[in-house]
């Protein structure tokens, strides 16, 4: 992947547009294989996660192919077959696993390889097997594959055991053929999650109480497929374009945003004295969610009187949780923030250290941060994981002088088009060798 010099230490101006959401993306991309036909989706952001998916369904004989400017086709005419199953790909997104729930009720024996993603530390896929196991599906862990029997499925109320984003996506996806009424309590109701339902439900399913942690799902003969399902818009990238006005001190305008998964954090940011104003309130594209346009203003901010800590949804989202960290940096005082929900991803603060950061890591959850500093020029590979990779860009346009940021990947996982996106507000950006 491609290295860049960063010359930062620029007030960046103008206004950035949040694209679509990766979650959402490919939970509703892996849902696609449930549905016979052809179905076409829109504003699908053109990232690496959203690819490796491409790939995967295309091993397995579901045609995806880019029709239009964020636009697939999704061709699931033929019968699925895993004897060829992309691999590599597999290996590359935790997303993947996602396939389970939705060919369970199309393959009733089959297997495919563990799925990979973010180096995160221990990230255990327990919660979707004890669910699974609710549904009469049995999954069987091996060093390298998972095998999956799914003869005796049946519908089930029960709580899951963890109330994880991918794991409730799994699950919904499972029940919504299975004959009979399935509760799921305790169920994750974050964007991602709502986003899959409305989707699903567009195609005919019966899912009630979205956006709730009691769900009910009637389960359904078949699913139709959808001519026109526009992704919605990415909250994580909201927060990433609020965290790179506030480390640049920039005024900025970020449009597209969906405020119900940003209302704690902004809160917390009023907290600390950041001046955010509402410019603007709509509805999504698939009019599902409420979307604002916001203006981010340069301010003196101070620490918070409090940790700074993820919570499920109505909460800080835990992969907004990271962005907390440049924006801390600008903040007088020490700040905490407790990563508690990764054994591995705390670590990766420490990175910005390299660039004269005053973060220190009090155990693998937790990390103490000394600001405002003044950070200083580095060269950096960026981490394994998404969000601290992002966060070193986000330094790096803070401070003044050139740094070099090496092997993108892990941010173009997530964010599509991100360097031109950056140099149209006045970020000076190069690629190099």
């Amino acid at each position: 992947m491609a290295n860049y010099v960063i010359n930062g230490g620029k007030l960046l101006k103008g206004t950035i547009t949040t694209k679509s959401a990766k979650n959402s993306a490919v939970a509703i991309l892996c849902a696609t294989a449930m549905i016979k036909g052809v179905t076409v989706l829109n504003d699908v952001p053109e990232i690496e996660e959203v690819k490796r998916i491409m790939e995967i369904l295309n091993s397995i004989g579901i045609k995806v192919v880019w029709s239009g400017k964020n636009e697939l086709t999704v061709d699931n005419k033929n019968s699925i077959n895993l004897n060829n199953i992309d691999r590599e790909a597999t290996r590359l997104t935790r997303s993947s696993f996602m396939l389970v729930g939705a060919l369970v009720n199309k393959l009733k024996k089959f297997s495919m390889y563990k799925p990979g993603g973010c180096n995160l530390g221990i990230r255990t896929l327990m919660p979707h097997f004890f669910a699974f196991a609710h549904l009469g599906i049995k999954i069987k862990e091996t060093q390298h594959a998972l095998h999956i029997d799914s003869s005796h499925a049946k519908a089930a109320d029960f709580t899951m055991y963890e109330m994880s984003d991918t794991g409730t996506e799994n699950i919904i996806m499972a029940s919504v053929l299975i004959p009979g009424t399935t509760t799921i309590r305790f169920a994750a109701s974050n964007y991602m999650v709502q986003d899959l339902c409305y989707f699903l439900n567009q195609a005919g399913a019966k899912i009630s109480g979205i956006g709730t942690k009691t769900m009910e799902i009637v389960g359904v003969k078949k699913l139709n497929p959808i001519k026109n399902y526009p992704i919605m818009p990415d909250p994580i990238e909201s927060m990433a374009f609020v965290a790179i006005a506030i480390a640049t001190q920039s005024k900025l305008t970020i449009t597209n945003c969906p405020v119900d998964f940003l209302r704690v954090e902004m809160e917390k940011l009023n907290v600390m004295g950041q001046r955010i104003d509402i410019l603007k309130s709509y509805k999504s594209k698939n009019k599902k969610f409420d979307i604002i346009d916001i203006m981010v203003w340069p301010s003196k901010l101070i620490a918070p009187p409090d940790k700074i800590h993820a919570q499920p949804y109505p909460g800080i989202n835990i992969d907004n949780l990271h962005f907390f960290v440049p924006i801390l940096n600008q903040a007088k005082g020490v700040s905490i923030v407790h990563d508690w929900v990764y054994e591995n991803r705390a670590i990766y603060a420490t990175e910005l250290n390299k660039m004269g950061a005053r973060i220190k890591l009090l155990d693998p959850h937790r990390l103490s941060i000394q600001g405002p500093t003044k950070l200083k020029p580095a060269e950096i590979i960026c981490p394994p994981a998404l969000r601290p990779a992002m966060n070193v860009l986000i330094c790096m346009l803070a401070t003044k002088g050139k740094s070099i940021l090496r092997n993108l990947y892990s941010i173009n996982r997530g964010y599509e088009d991100i360097i031109e996106r950056l140099k149209s507000l006045g970020a000076e950006i190069k690629e190099i060798n």
